[in-house]
């Protein structure tokens, strides 16, 4: 069983917040992950402009980061603290009216993307391609298409 804690810091809530735990145990469910302890961060673009500067030396805001938690060992009877994601709310509703979709279909792929670094993947020089294609076949099962 997965347990989500989700925050919102600096922002209004948007009206899909209340669902972001269950969105998040989903994602983890497809992507074949069980026993994780996850905090989400919803929050906007100051606070993860910070964030981006002190832990990535980038001065701009993002959509997503992930902090793996480095303990993060399971132990019996209870779940492995994975780590924390922090989405700006900001950035999501530009990314969507960029895309052209829902911002609740935005912020499934920002909570896909962080859980698979805080499951050890990067798309960084010449890794992208393994974590794209999860990342795409954990939205197909998300939407219902399967996607194996």
């Amino acid at each position: 069983m997965n347990a989500v804690d989700v925050a919102v810091r600096g922002i209004r809530p948007a009206r899909w917040r209340a669902g972001v735990d269950e969105l998040c145990r989903r994602a983890l469910t497809a992507a074949g992950i069980d026993g994780w302890d996850l905090s989400v961060l919803l929050t906007g673009d100051e606070v993860i402009r910070g964030l981006n500067e002190r832990y990535r030396g980038r001065n701009l805001p993002t959509d997503v980061l992930s902090f793996p938690q480095a303990e993060g060992r399971r132990t019996p009877g209870h779940a492995r603290v994975a780590g924390d994601i922090v989405i700006s709310v900001e950035t999501l509703r530009r990314n969507a009216a960029e895309r052209g979709i829902d911002e609740r279909e935005e912020l499934t792929r920002l909570v896909v993307h962080g859980v698979l670094h805080l499951d050890g993947m990067d798309h960084g020089r010449g890794r992208g391609r393994a974590m794209l294609d999860r990342q795409r076949r954990v939205l197909a099962r998300l939407a219902g298409g399967g996607g194996s």
